[in-house]
């Protein structure tokens, strides 16, 4: 697991770019047959990929938590975005499909990630935060009917289409773990999906100090990228963001995009507040 401290706003607006990508930029997040995590001191956070190929993973607390297991103290948000998977949580088995999310709360000493097949592998994105009760652990189904007690179907309150094609920016956020429908401590999970077309995301831009932010990138052929845009309002800043990459976002910090094309992204966002929209927006005239 790779530690990643804080840092000052009055700090990053000095920071070249090797020295942006070095806090902020996480790359090779889905590696085969690896877990790979990423432990943020902001908001203390942990995310990254589970890409289960040959053999099953099993989600293992290190030396970096001091705990017994990893969910000892945490709740957890899991979205695939590969190919069918199963999430097997204290004996019990999930089958997560494609764009399928799944909570796990509190207190699960036991959580093992497979993929149903090799030549399709799940690629599993976690986000996890400190967590002060428990929640029962919830199947999240983008697209099907609910069959078991523990599925959710997503609202359509939650399934919301933004933006236009003239102003490059249209798109259809898909809210998946947040009050009202997926219960947690603090964590709130979701994704963003961009038209042909459309390159914008999060335009206009917003902070909101009261939870930070995460974005996972994808969706992007080798030929692609995403520019990401970062800082305080007045003192912007730029990270070139390739194919299944993550930026790290301070709640000081501006989290917005322009894409070579169209692309997708998954947010996670930890915090005090579960309000989704308690934004702090940016004019577009203030922007610089």
């Amino acid at each position: 697991m790779e530690v990643r401290t804080a840092c000052s706003p009055k700090d990053a607006k000095h920071y070249d770019t090797e020295r942006l990508r070095e806090e902020f930029l996480v790359e090779d997040l889905f590696v085969p047959d690896s877990i790979r995590l990423v432990y943020s001191h902001i908001d203390r956070i942990i995310f990254g990929g589970v890409m289960p190929v040959h053999e099953s993973l099993r989600l293992e607390a290190k030396d970096e938590l001091r705990a017994e297991y990893f969910l000892e103290r945490r709740e957890l948000g899991v979205i695939n975005i590969g190919g069918a998977g199963t999430v097997c949580v204290d004996g019990v088995e999930y089958e997560i499909g494609s764009f399928d999310g799944l909570y796990v709360g509190r207190g699960v000493q036991d959580v093992v990630f497979s993929s149903v097949a090799e030549t399709d592998p799940a690629k599993f994105y976690l986000c996890s935060g400190p967590a002060h009760q428990t929640y029962p652990t919830k199947r999240i189904l983008k697209e099907k009917k609910a069959e078991h007690e523990y599925d959710v179907e997503i609202m359509p309150e939650n399934k919301k289409e933004l933006g236009s094609l003239e102003d490059s920016n249209h798109r259809t956020i898909t809210k998946y773990i947040l009050p009202g429908q997926v219960e947690s401590c603090q964590l709130e999970m979701g994704m963003t999906h961009l038209e042909p077309g459309s390159v914008w995301n999060t335009m206009p831009c917003h902070t909101h100090d009261r939870r930070m932010e995460v974005y996972l990138y994808f969706d992007l052929p080798a030929d692609s990228f995403v520019m990401h845009y970062m800082g305080e309002p007045q003192q912007t800043r730029h990270i070139v963001v390739r194919n299944e990459q993550a930026v790290i976002s301070p709640s000081w910090s501006i989290h917005s995009g322009s894409g070579s094309r169209n692309y997708t992204f998954i947010w996670g966002m930890v915090g005090e507040n579960q309000d989704f929209d308690d934004m702090d927006e940016v004019t577009m005239q203030d922007l610089r």
